[in-house]
């Protein structure tokens, strides 16, 4: 006869979300240990985060505090939209998403559908920018609060919490999505276009609508919040300004569409999840594939660097060619840089005072643009666009064990890898400088112009060089090219801020040239601002790669993801 198991030590007791939250705290505490340095970088970071969300705070929370019953409205849509615009975009083209607990992992577990989305939803609130977003919207309960009393302000808590997770499902589910697709070779390849054009658009719409609302009035603004406010970009962040101003019905029925777009968002998310556990992504048939001359030495150079000699170095700038173009994660950060590249350019070249939509005139750009303004522009693309390379190594993961064993010096490698990334990068900083010349019509620009990227990107080079050797850290093994392990997004941060203001400072001479030269640097920008880059970038991968001959061990466990 079959004895029944009664001892509790042997019970199997059911998953919960408490589980995933205690795993994932457990799993960021081992990321810590014997990483001092990663430790404060991650306190430094959490510490700015909060400073960031507590200006936030007494930002939405103005309205209340002086009294100005009209802009409490607008203040909440606005911010609002903007904070879960931000949740399902910036994970996307920069900090990437919290990916602490791999979904990958749980594949082989008897673990249900709904327990594992659950469960990982409950760990993704468990972090830094939650908690951020948490303090900073909670300025619109004082601005209920101020209004309405103690019921807006209770309807206002509800609405910053179901905002709240609103943004993290919503992060979750754009993320899992993209990433599920990106597994598809032909699929990532239209993902990124699309990508890239749906970012690109951005800007002139955001130019469009800073030079429509300077002649809108707040009517306009009041009734653009209120269809907002009925959107679940702003439903839950209004619903207490709604209980406030004495539409206490609209509360209820805003905090429902909240409700239902979380479920809708999380239903998505588990359909992708899935997905991307088990990867059943097609990559596409062989058949048809042209036949590559030259023998199987020659097939391994991609048609970019087909120029290079076969020696190690050609080899080296071979695969990281190869990488820049296959590997999902680099590709985001390619199409990031080509976006952004012309963004921000624009941004400051022609979203000046200057510009203007006028109902008669139509588009006018800005008359005082200078050489001196567009270098500072430029300057911007060109650190930009190095800085991607600021954890190069962490892309390798524990692959780099392999150059570790063949005993690659330094300086080689980081001269191949400077190589190899310049291949993707330098035609597109070309193309920028080609595009705001004929922008702002001034085709003369466009050498200086193309100089001043040139010189700022090989600065760049030479000053993420030393932050990829010295400051490296690991990136989740997961196929999902947006993921990050938790407190990396903060490492991130601070390393792309260091980076930034150090390339910044390296690639100064080339504005200093532009207000000293005057006329000259029209001339003479491209040919010094390429010896300029091409020089320093040298002498950074000199130095930096002593470095990395003396820190091979320590950066392979650096980029080396824990289990």
């Amino acid at each position: 006869m079959a004895v029944p198991v009664t001892d509790p030590a042997r019970r199997v007791h059911p998953v919960k979300a408490r589980h995933f939250v205690r795993l994932k705290l457990r799993v960021i505490g081992n990321n810590f240990r014997g990483q001092a340095w990663r430790a404060v970088l991650f306190v430094i970071g959490s510490l700015v985060g909060l400073w960031l969300a507590a200006t936030a705070f007494f930002g939405l929370a103005a309205p209340g505090l002086a009294g100005e019953d009209r802009y409490a409205l607008l203040v909440a849509a606005f911010a609002g939209g903007l904070t879960v615009l931000g949740w399902l975009l910036l994970p996307l083209v920069f900090f990437g998403v919290d990916e602490t607990l791999d979904p990958a992992r749980f594949a082989l577990l008897p673990l249900s559908r709904r327990t594992l989305v659950t469960g990982l939803f409950a760990a993704a609130l468990v972090s830094v920018p939650t908690v951020a977003v948490l303090v900073a919207l909670s300025g619109l309960v004082v601005t209920a609060g101020a209004f309405g009393g103690w019921p807006a302000a209770a309807v206002a808590v509800l609405g910053v919490i179901s905002g709240l997770l609103l943004c993290v499902a919503a992060a979750r589910a754009m993320t899992s999505a993209f990433a599920s697709m990106l597994r598809s070779r032909r699929v990532r390849d239209l993902a990124a276009v699309l990508l890239a054009v749906a970012a690109a658009l951005l800007g002139p719409l955001q130019l469009a609508g800073l030079a429509a609302i300077r002649d809108t009035d707040w009517d306009r603004l009041t009734g653009a919040a209120t269809v907002i406010g009925w959107t679940p970009f702003g439903a839950p962040w209004t619903a207490g300004i709604d209980v406030a101003q004495g539409r206490a019905w609209a509360a209820p029925l805003k905090l429902l569409i909240t409700v239902v777009t979380i479920v809708a968002l999380l239903a998505w998310w588990s359909r992708s999840l899935e997905s991307a556990m088990i990867g059943t992504a097609s990559t596409g048939s062989a058949k048809g594939k042209p036949e590559v001359s030259g023998g199987a030495v020659a097939q391994l150079f991609p048609q970019a660097a087909g120029w290079l000699r076969r020696d190690r170095f050609g080899a080296l700038v071979a695969r990281e060619a190869r990488y820049w173009w296959r590997d999902a994660r680099r590709r985001a950060n390619l199409i990031t840089i080509a976006v952004i590249g012309l963004f921000v350019p624009v941004m400051v070249n022609v979203g000046g005072q200057g510009f203007s939509i006028d109902s008669e005139q139509g588009f006018s750009l800005p008359s005082d643009t200078s050489p001196l303004l567009v270098s500072l522009s430029m300057l911007f693309v060109g650190l930009l666009a190095a800085m991607t390379l600021a954890n190069q190594f962490g892309f390798d993961g524990s692959a780099y064990a392999a150059n570790v064993i063949a005993g690659i010096p330094g300086r080689l490698e980081l001269r191949a890898r400077m190589v190899a990334f310049s291949l993707y990068v330098l035609p597109m900083l070309v193309l920028v400088s080609v595009v705001m010349a004929l922008i702002l019509g001034e085709p003369t620009w466009m050498g200086f112009m193309a100089g001043t990227l040139i010189a700022t990107f090989g600065a760049g080079l030479a000053v993420n060089s030393f932050v990829s050797v010295l400051a490296a850290y690991s990136l989740p093994e997961t196929s999902n090219p947006f993921a990050m392990n938790s407190g990396a997004g903060v490492t991130k941060s601070l390393l792309a801020l260091v980076a930034m203001v150090a390339t910044a400072a390296t690639g100064l001479p080339t504005v200093i040239a532009a207000a000293l030269l005057g006329d000259a640097w029209l001339w003479l920008g491209l040919p010094l601002g390429v010896l300029y880059g091409v020089g320093v970038a040298l002498l950074g991968s000199y130095l930096a790669g002593d470095a990395l001959d003396r820190r091979q061990p320590e950066l392979l466990t650096a980029v080396t993801p824990r289990r």
